[in-house]
């Protein structure tokens, strides 16, 4: 079976949710397949996208989540609300100190989960860029064999400006506590946990 990028880092992911949570907010919702993956998991999911077109997408897929477009920067979240707050490959999108909303907007206790993008590339990105190529191609040349394969719609795309090491060092100033972890194919996990009484 081809290594499924998108599946592996929802395993990830799902490994880091609090115990307990009830409602979630994803962030960049995109076609809401991590949005379903959390309403599968008993959450009340509110899933954010700003395209219209992939929104679209999303509720026709169904699954639980209540989709909404809109940008997360122009909102007024709900003050301690969440107990997770996912931001799948979309916080490039917006300035980083988005960060600082995003946190008052979990419960105590809540969980903060962002797969993040950088720019440029280090030592790992060059051994994993070889493995990179070889798995999309398996992942392409599969869903064809099985007459699966549907192109991904294209919403706008940016590309992220901040760099690993620019990551790390402003991630402890907008989250105190937080862990910036490097994965492969230029991804990162941030995990923030908003301590409980704050």
């Amino acid at each position: 079976m081809p290594f499924d990028h998108n599946d592996h880092y929802h395993r990830l992911l799902l490994r880091e949710l609090p115990p307990h949570g009830r409602t979630a907010l994803d962030i960049g919702c995109g076609t809401g397949r991590f949005a379903r993956r959390l309403a599968d998991r008993g959450y009340e999911v509110d899933a954010l996208d700003p395209s219209a077109e992939v929104i679209a997408e999303a509720e026709a897929a169904g699954g639980g989540p209540r989709y909404r477009q809109a940008d997360v920067t122009a909102l007024d979240l709900p003050e301690g609300h969440y107990d997770v707050i996912s931001c799948l490959a979309s916080l490039h999108h917006v300035p980083f100190d988005t960060l600082t909303r995003l946190r008052a907007a979990l419960a105590p206790g809540g969980t903060l989960l962002v797969l993040g993008c950088y720019a440029g590339m280090t030592p790992w990105d060059v051994v994993a860029s070889p493995a990179n190529a070889v798995a999309r191609v398996a992942v392409y040349a599969t869903e064809r064999l099985r007459g699966t394969y549907a192109p991904p719609l294209k919403p706008p795309v940016k590309e992220p400006d901040m760099r690993l090491p620019q990551i790390r060092a402003e991630a402890p100033r907008v989250l105190p506590g937080s862990r910036v972890r490097q994965l492969l194919f230029w991804r990162y996990l941030l995990t923030y946990r908003r301590p409980i009484g704050t």
